[in-house]
Parts: C-alpha cells; structure tokens; sequence
C-alpha cells in the first residue's frame, strides 16, 4: 500500500484526490467504480462485500460516469447499501435490486420547541406512551386499517391522502422531499399480494433497524443554516426512520421475479442475477417505475402518521398543544429508490460518459438515479429543494446508532459533480445482525444505555436491541467528517438520544 493506492485484498483501490478512491475500469465493467471515504472507513468497508458488489454494479447497462460507495457503505441485496448508480433512461436500465427491498425506508425530523430542560423527569412516561401508540413490531397493525380502494388512494396520491383525512397539515407537505407525493404511482402495477401485506400496516415502525427517537440538539456548526432549519441548542427534535413495510418488500420480489423471467438476456451479462435489471423503455421498466413510486408514497404516508400520532403523544404527556409546542416538520428524506432526474455529465466520443480530467462536451441527460441506502443532498439554490430552504441547500438527516450522535446536513456545493446531488444515509452496518446477536444481549445494552447514558430504550423483544446495539455500526462522526470534507453534505447540527422505541 502506498499514499496511492489501497489493498483490499482481492481489489486495490487508486486515491483520484483525498477521501476518493476508485476501481479502475477493466473486463466487462462499463466504468470505474468509486469509494468514498477514509482510510479508516475503507478497513472496515473492505471486510465484507461491499467493494466486489459495487465493482458488480458497474455492468449495469447505462452506467453513468462511475458507480458510487459512500461512506457508510456495507454489503447489501446485490447493490451494497450506501451505493449511487446513475443508469441512463434511455439506452441503459432500472434495477429493483439497486432500489432495495424496503422501497422509501427514509427518515423524517420534527422539530419542537421544548427544551432538554423540559423534558427532564418525564422520559421514562414519554417512552412507554410512544411505545403503547405507535405501533412496532414484525407483522399487523398500524394506525389506520384500511380497506383495497384507501390503499389506492394513498398510493397514488401520498401525504396529500393523510392532509385530505386530518392527519397532516400544509406546512407537512411543503417539507417532504417532491412534497410527500411522487409523479407516474400507479396503484395498477402494485400486486394485491402487496396491498394485502400493506393494508393492515399504515402507520407503523415495523422491525429491524427502524426506530422513532427523542433526541436534544448538542452542537449547531453553522447558526446561518441551523436558524433556517430552526435549530438551536438544547432543543428537542424527533426523528423517525420506517419505510413501506410488507407493500414495499412484496413490490420488489414480485418485480425482481418478473424480470429475471422476461429479461434473462441481461442477466445473464450481470455477474450477479441480484441486479436484475429491466431495459430502459421495456414495458417491465415503466410498470416498475410506477410500482415503485406508489410504494414510495406509502412509505411517506406511513411516516406522517407516525409523526401525527406522536404529536397526540407529546399533547397528552407535556398538557398543551402540539402547535404551542411548534412541532413541525423540517424534512424528510427518501433513501432506497431510483429516480428519473436530469443531470449535466460529460460526454466523449461516440456519447460515451468520461472521467475526471478528459476534455470533453457537457450535455444534460435523463437518468435513473439509484440511491440505496444514499441520500438525495440538493445544494443551494437547486428548484427541487423547498422554498424555505433554497438558499442554504436541503436538509439532509444522517441517524447514528443508539449510542451516538445523529446529523442534521445541508446539500453539499460538490454534490452534483461528484454524486449525482448525494451522499450518505447512516453510520452503516459493521456486523451483520446474527453476529450482533451473538455478540450482544439485549437487556444489557438496554440498561447500559439507560444508566450511562440516560437513553431510555423500548422494544418488542431483547434480540432487536442486541442487533441494533451502539457497538454494531460504522463511526457516525467519521462517515459525516468525510461527506463535509468532500462537499456533498455539509454538517449543520449534531444531536443525541433521550428516548428510543423500536420494533
């Protein structure tokens, strides 16, 4: 290993500038692949398979530019979680695979204007409230029930669906990513397996890695941008981290099974049939689309009722309005899915993309942005980011684990140039969650976290503590150190757990 190259073993990586390090294009691949990240992350992204699969992604029909790890990257479905392609909408493809099982597993902030102060003394009655009326858990249940024709509905039209039925306000709408509601859903191309698995499920964590979590404002970086978010120090935030539940999963099997029958031509080109990918301009691709964007929209209607409901939570538990306490949404960011954006790259002989430094012509083009696992990170002044925060850049949310520090960002000047207006989306997984089990014990975790840190934890069961457990992710400062370093996001505040539940 030198200053200019990195061993990983199988695959040596070569430094293009610090904290970038690409896989240079050689064989089937149709473009380098990329890793950003330290050299300290790169030793813990190089244990598993997360380089191989990201080298993988790079035969993808379409490929723009590069494949993309970030920082937090760890081995996923296929597609490493924490992963950016870029595949051209009209000559390359989309792939369910790239997207992720839980189609929109995304998180959303609410900001209020309690004070940590405040709040003191009354966290053990604020977990066990939010535990008992915010459903969790594998399986049923959730806030709202709702028969075949209310599940059409909220997949077609999303969170305009919970503003029409008194579950959100305007202002709720007007700080979602595409305002709570995707263009081109279609109820049609969702099977009713899916509708069945999600109807019983709107409103609701699930399991896993998903979580709703008080936290306090410990450091604001930037005042210019924190004021715009309406950060301060010592305020309390919430943030809520769910997805599509069973719709989601089902929606991605059912078209993952139906596109290694139709198009097994192009699988068989993949080096890994977990990329299964549908033809740019195939009938599979539109329905896809449209069955993906419909899930999306679940997901955020999913997330808005589990902020409404924690609203009525925080009314009973404080004795005043939730409008008197401000709780209002600063953003929510989708993660897991695949969207048709336009994006200036450049272009080489025969329209090919091109790499850093070649002289080359620009042209903007329509791709299929895939984000699994990565976050969209507009940066100021882009149409698509809200009124509200056009002059700072997005909002951009980056949980920690429940033993650390979560992130408020901005959209990064960068971010366009070097990741298709992206960047990361976690602290990213070191273990996977058997070798947690093994490791950890649940009910020690729990009081561990209660006694050092006063971090009040519920779950449904021991084993999903274990799994989730502080000492089984990634450095959450150091995934964000670098995604400021590089200019993709930018640090705005820093946050820490009061109360936690989880499924």
């Amino acid at each position: 290993m030198s200053d200019r190259t990195f061993d990983a073993g199988d695959v040596t990586l070569e430094r293009v500038r610090e904290y970038v390090w690409e896989i240079p294009q050689e064989g089937a691949m149709r473009a380098p692949a990329r890793v950003l990240a330290s050299e300290a992350l790169l030793e813990e992204i190089k244990e598993d398979k997360t380089l191989e699969q990201i080298t993988n992604t790079t035969h993808l029909p379409g490929i723009t530019n590069y494949a993309i790890c970030m920082p937090d990257g760890h081995q996923g479905y296929g597609f490493p979680v924490g992963g950016v392609g870029a595949l051209d909408a009209e000559t390359g493809c989309i792939s369910p695979g790239a997207v992720g099982y839980d189609i929109n597993c995304g998180v959303r902030m609410m900001r209020t204007n309690l004070t940590y102060d405040e709040l003191q003394g009354t966290e053990e009655e604020l977990v066990d409230s939010l535990f008992e009326n915010i459903p969790s858990g594998l399986g049923g249940g959730g806030i709202v029930e709702a028969g075949v024709d209310t599940v059409d509905e909220i997949l077609e039209r999303g969170v305009d669906w919970a503003l029409e039925h008194g579950h959100a306000v305007e202002e709720d709408l007007a700080h979602c990513e595409d305002e709570g509601v995707r263009p081109g859903a279609d109820a049609d191309r969702i099977s009713q397996k899916a509708k069945d698995r999600g109807k019983n499920q709107i409103g609701s964590l699930g399991s896993g890695n998903h979580f709703l979590e008080v936290q306090r404002v410990t450091d604001v970086f930037d005042e210019t941008v924190g004021d715009a978010f309406g950060l301060e120090e010592d305020q309390i935030v919430v943030l809520i981290h769910c997805g599509s539940r069973g719709l989601g999963h089902q929606t991605c099997n059912d078209y993952l099974r139906q596109i290694e029958q139709q198009h097994q031509g192009l699988l068989n080109q993949l080096p890994d049939k977990e990329l299964a990918a549908a033809p740019a301009g195939s009938q599979l691709a539109e329905d896809y689309y449209a069955a993906m964007n419909a899930a999306i929209n679940f997901a955020w209607v999913n997330r808005q009722l589990i902020m409404h409901r924690t609203r009525k939570v925080f009314e009973r538990v404080f004795d005043r309005s939730w409008e008197e306490m401000d709780m209002h949404l600063l953003y929510d960011v989708a993660h897991n899915i695949a969207k048709k954006e336009t994006h200036t790259v450049g272009v080489g002989p025969e329209g090919r993309p091109v790499r850093d430094g070649e002289a080359v012509d620009r042209e903007e083009r329509e791709l299929y942005v895939h984000r699994k696992g990565a976050t969209r990170a507009f940066p100021a002044g882009h149409p698509e980011v809200p009124k509200a925060y056009r002059d700072v850049g997005q909002p951009v949310i980056i949980p920690g684990s429940m033993g650390a520090g979560s992130y408020v960002l901005r959209g990064g000047e960068n971010s366009m140039d070097l990741t298709f207006g992206s960047t990361a989306h976690g602290a990213g997984r070191l273990m996977s969650r058997t070798q947690a089990k093994n490791e950890y014990w649940g009910g020690d975790v729990q009081q561990e976290l209660e006694e050092q840190d006063q971090i009040y934890v519920k779950a449904q069961s021991g084993a999903t503590v274990a799994e989730e457990a502080p000492g089984v992710y990634k450095d959450v400062d150091e995934v964000v150190r670098v995604s400021d370093a590089l200019g993709i996001g930018d640090k705005v505040a820093r946050t820490f757990p009061v109360c936690n539940i989880k499924g």
